[in-house]
């Protein structure tokens, strides 16, 4: 009896939703209320090989009775694991069946829509400006976008943006030297840079020209990110201009295309 019990533990067989794992697939493991809560314990038990993707969606579950008796706990404290890991996104519960290993849903991404200037400070929201920089330096692109000679120095502020999770992208902004040379580096007090443009020098902004174009990270990138070297990257320019017609600002946002996608509503205007 003890063998085939011990066989019927191993045993791994396919039924509507695929494979099932064994028993063997969880760490053994002795478990004692001394080091908390049973029902976590087990809970971490079968958590890793999900979690590790041992145990691939669409696998079932050994049955509730099976894992009760492997760990030695009660059905209430296998069926409160079971509900955790379904609440986590990891398995489903079915009727009068085992459990069935999910596909986690994916994480939101966020998307940039840069319809208003609005939609821009918006884009900025739960993340924070880490200055490395403020000086000149030579930049044909900004020089270009200025109106200056190609071997003219701007202002160039350096940062990188970051979220709770760590760093998203590095950012660079460019400033005309009638502009830069009225800014210092305190004055960037604001993720939204140019909401500081404004507050500090009162320039009014009209409206800003914004191009997104497709890189991919160099060494430096990558490890300024936390990021594959090779990784795409998302690039999105954005000229500001003055109510008088003056650019203004350059910036440049190198984002972790893994975190992140453009979008825009297109409104029928054809009738």
């Amino acid at each position: 009896m003890e063998s085939s019990k011990m066989e019927q533990f191993g045993e791994t067989s396919t039924d509507s939703a695929g494979a099932t794992a064994s028993l063997e697939s969880f760490q053994p493991r002795i478990l004692s209320r001394e080091d908390g809560p049973l029902y976590r314990q087990l809970l971490g038990i079968l958590k890793e090989p999900i979690a590790n993707g041992t145990l691939v969606p669409g696998t079932s579950l050994p049955r509730e009775a099976d894992l009760a008796e492997r760990f030695g706990v009660s059905l209430i404290t296998v069926r409160q694991a079971l509900r955790d890991l379904e609440n986590d996104g990891l398995i489903k519960k079915r009727a009068a069946k085992p459990a069935i290993v999910t596909a986690p849903p994916a994480p939101a991404m966020p998307s940039f829509a840069f319809r208003s200037f609005a939609q821009i400070a918006e884009s900025t929201k739960g993340r924070a400006l880490e200055i490395h920089s403020y000086r000149k330096e030579r930049s044909a692109t900004a020089a270009a976008a200025f109106g200056l000679k190609a071997d003219e120095t701007c202002h160039c502020l350096r940062a990188t943006l970051h979220q709770k999770d760590g760093p998203t992208g590095q950012t660079t902004f460019y400033f005309p030297p009638a502009i830069g040379s009225r800014l210092k580096r305190a004055d960037f007090d604001d993720v939204v840079v140019f909401r500081a443009l404004q507050r500090h020098l009162g320039i009014q902004l009209s409206n800003a020209r914004i191009t997104v174009r497709a890189d991919i990270a160099d060494e430096a990138l990558a490890k300024a990110l936390d990021y594959a070297v090779g990784g795409p990257i998302l690039v999105i320019e954005m000229l500001y201009f003055s109510t008088t017609g003056e650019a203004v600002e350059l910036t440049i946002n190198k984002n972790r295309a893994d975190l992140f996608s453009l979008s825009y509503d297109a409104p029928n205007d054809l009738g």
